[in-house]
């Protein structure tokens, strides 16, 4: 049977906060690349604008509008790219983001790279108290292995 992680969060508050913050970090991510490409547009047309080839290599000058249009359009294309794949990117660890690792064996929790016991990640995460209890699916399993118990006779050797 596969199993899959557990989704423990202490509350929806928590959720949404969790998620703001989530949406701020990568949101400033998005607007640094958009910084980044903008930037190369203004400067593909400030290239035209001021001159600067005629400056640096001494060309003459022509200003040449069709190369302007042209590199703009390239590095819009390119933007939108890799503009989608990064939202594509942030969805899927919005996605990940939202699972809690847990040990197939020994049923430990990871939490900021440490593996702790249930008890020790309710404490840190949620800082909750925790006790021990029985379910009723796990009660009613285990009086009827004390029944069968009972009923079996007991043999001494």
């Amino acid at each position: 049977m596969r199993q899959y992680p557990l989704n423990i969060l202490s509350s929806d508050s928590d959720k949404v906060n969790s998620q703001q913050q989530f949406n701020a970090n990568w949101s400033s991510v998005l607007k640094v690349e958009a910084l980044g490409f903008g930037l190369m547009i203004v400067f593909t047309w400030l290239s035209e604008l001021l001159m600067i080839p005629h400056y640096i290599f001494g060309e003459a000058f022509s200003p040449n509008w069709k190369r302007a249009v042209l590199r703009t359009v390239v590095v819009l294309a390119i933007w939108a790219w890799v503009h989608w794949v990064t939202r594509r990117l942030i969805n899927r660890l919005r996605y990940l983001e939202e699972f809690l690792r847990v040990c197939a064996w020994c049923r430990k929790m990871c939490h900021e790279d440490k593996w702790l016991t249930t008890e020790e990640y309710f404490n840190s995460k949620f800082e909750t108290q925790t006790t021990h209890g029985v379910c009723p699916e796990c009660l009613a399993k285990h009086l009827k292995e004390a029944e069968k118990q009972e009923a079996s006779p007991v043999h001494t050797g």
